[in-house]
């Protein structure tokens, strides 16, 4: 079983001039879902949507191309993908040829979904590849909802903080999407800030918005991964708020040119299109 601490975060990284999939390291979920009380059996759906900005190969000819690739990874995988080893990985196809962007894309979907199902029942995961003339149809758009940033509240506590949510059980559920882009984690293994907004849709007792605020600010000081932070809100909130249906999804700013973009939802439902904010 891999571990964090062994992957190459943190760590000096020769990059490979060669197509080299042995370079992606996978990391089993359950462990860090155990941590949140979540057994064999997820209480949610999802997906994790990754974005990587620096994607290149060369064709038969040796004339490097380039693309913007989409992955859409089922949150029912057993692994996550340390996202350094994805770089190291996705650039070792820079020097390496292929008949076209289809063969990329197969090839890259072989390897990830193998990754990712390592130790557990195959999956298959998304890839999208965007060429050049379709950059311009790529858009920015903020995360829609009513923005909790706008509230002066003080803040104390910088690590989660479950406590901080409350509800009003005693009076009429609502309907609401709430946003906020001061949601701040730290890398897991080497302690660098990662920054996101995050988008709360739920409908059942009126979750108090000051506290939610508090409570997302209260990941500040936080080492954990991006999926890992989304699971744990998602747990926190359904535990303390009590739901009848919710939706978390986050989207982090990007590192090395992937983002990460988790989406979590108490029901079955079609995951958000994987659309960059300004940030990102």
């Amino acid at each position: 079983m891999n571990s964090p601490e062994q992957s190459q975060l943190g760590k000096a990284s020769s990059y490979a001039d060669r197509y080299d999939p042995s370079l992606l390291f996978p990391i089993p979920r359950q462990p860090k879902r155990e941590e949140i009380g979540i057994g064999s059996r997820l209480p949610f759906f999802g997906a994790d949507l990754w974005t990587a900005f620096e994607l290149s190969w060369l064709t038969p000819r040796g004339k490097p191309q380039v693309a913007i690739a989409h992955f859409t990874v089922p949150c029912e995988t057993p692994n996550i993908i340390e996202s350094k080893s994805f770089k190291l990985y996705l650039n070792s196809f820079s020097n390496e040829r292929f008949a076209g962007p289809d063969a990329v894309r197969e090839r890259i979907r072989a390897d990830v979904g193998e990754a990712l199902s390592r130790g557990g029942a195959p999956v298959s995961v998304g890839v999208k590849l965007l060429l050049p003339e379709l950059f311009d149809r790529e858009p920015v758009h903020e995360l829609d909802g009513l923005n909790l940033d706008r509230l002066d509240i003080e803040c104390t506590q910088y690590t989660p903080a479950p406590e901080l949510l409350k509800a009003a059980f005693d009076e009429q559920p609502v309907e609401e999407v709430l946003v906020s882009h001061l949601l701040k984690s730290n890398c897991l293994v080497t302690g660098q800030p990662d920054w996101g907004s995050v988008q709360i849709r739920y409908s059942g007792p009126q979750i108090e918005q000051g506290g939610l605020l508090q409570y997302l600010v209260s990941f500040r000081n936080h080492n954990e991964f991006h999926e890992q932070c989304v699971e744990r809100i998602f747990t926190d909130i359904m535990a303390r708020c009590r739901p009848v249906k919710l939706a978390v999804y986050a989207r982090y700013t990007r590192r090395g040119g992937l983002d990460i973009n988790p989406f979590r939802s108490s029901h079955p439902m079609a995951a958000p299109p994987n659309i960059r904010t300004a940030r990102q």
